[in-house]
């Protein structure tokens, strides 16, 4: 199945797109890009610039003809966001993966990057997650809007390239966090939530924090500023057909992060496992062989990236997106 193109690395004047670019991984990708010594970066907000619209995307494309695309924008939330906002999740996601891939097709953008997500894979999902492993099941109901729209982006990726020869890459990254996290309690993913969860209760000397099911589901955490490091080599050097997924390949359990998280913060109390809420997929580990056969891997560990994560947040505590 693979097709692979003629390598196009990016170079310092370069005009690359990063869309999502205030997101968690936009903001990182553009952190990873500056420190590259990339200056040539077109970062339109989403209020300058709505991704589900058609019209204004191809607008866009064709004033700025940008020749490379991050496209790291998405709407995003955790099981609870996912499963109250169905449709949201759907079609926002979808507009934006469709009008983006195919205004970069038709402006010849040199090389475009979609991000999509470790759910795209079945719920019950032999483990690790082989790239191999898509489409073998049945997804995860509370997240499957989310991970069809992402599905469809990288099966758009796949056939420009096969129909055009675009040079069109997917990567699909596992559970993310770090700077520009979304803390809110309810819709924020489950690090960040605990991270302020804990947080809370150590100024409010709190006996108990509760934790969101059993503790016993495993997943596997990147720190944000090691995917934007993978994201801008990928982009560099990979020009295979095949999606390719990034994580660490190591998993921890619920109640181990949720530890670690503890002592980081210094929060003193107990835990407490709400058995009667969701757990959600009960194991999520990719196999990141393909991307370690490729030249990379992480380099960011779960306490340390914790650390960071917890320091960006106490700068940010008064500003952070509720």
């Amino acid at each position: 199945m693979s097709s692979s193109l003629a390598p196009t690395p990016m170079d310092a004047s370069s005009k690359i797109y990063v869309a999502g670019a205030r997101g968690l991984v936009g903001s990182a990708v553009v952190r990873a890009l500056q420190a590259q010594g990339h200056h040539n970066l077109v970062l339109p907000t989403s209020q300058d610039l709505d991704l589900r619209s058609q019209a204004a995307v191809e607008t866009f494309f064709a004033q700025e003809q940008p020749e490379y695309v991050f496209l790291a924008a998405a709407r995003v939330g955790g099981i609870q966001a996912n499963n109250i906002y169905r449709a949201e999740f759907l079609y926002d996601n979808l507009m934006m993966a469709a009008n983006v891939i195919h205004s970069a097709h038709r402006h010849g953008v040199k090389k475009l990057l979609f991000l999509g997500s470790s759910c795209i894979y079945p719920k019950l999902c032999p483990q690790p997650m082989k790239e191999d492993y898509l489409l073998t099941g049945f997804l995860e109901p509370t997240n499957e809007p989310y991970a069809i729209a992402k599905i469809a982006g990288l099966k758009l990726c796949e056939n420009y390239r096969r129909q055009y020869g675009a040079n069109f890459i997917s990567a699909m990254p596992t559970n993310l966090y770090g700077p520009n996290d979304n803390f809110h309690l309810e819709n924020a993913h489950v690090l960040p939530a605990l991270m302020r969860k804990f947080h809370e209760a150590k100024l409010q000397n709190q006996p108990t924090v509760t934790v969101w099911g059993t503790g016993t589901p495993l997943r596997e955490f990147l720190y944000v500023d090691d995917l934007a490091n993978a994201l801008v080599f990928l982009m560099n050097t990979y020009n295979d057909m095949e999606f390719i997924n990034v994580g660490t390949g190591q998993e921890v359990s619920i109640q181990e992060l949720a530890k670690t998280i503890q002592a980081v913060v210094g929060y003193e109390g107990e835990l407490v496992f709400d058995t009667t809420k969701p757990d959600g997929t009960p194991r999520k580990l990719l196999d990141v062989s393909r991307l370690g056969a490729a030249g990379w891997q992480a380099q960011i560990d779960l306490k340390t990236g914790i650390e960071k994560t917890y320091a960006w947040f106490l700068n940010h505590a008064d500003s952070f997106r509720r």
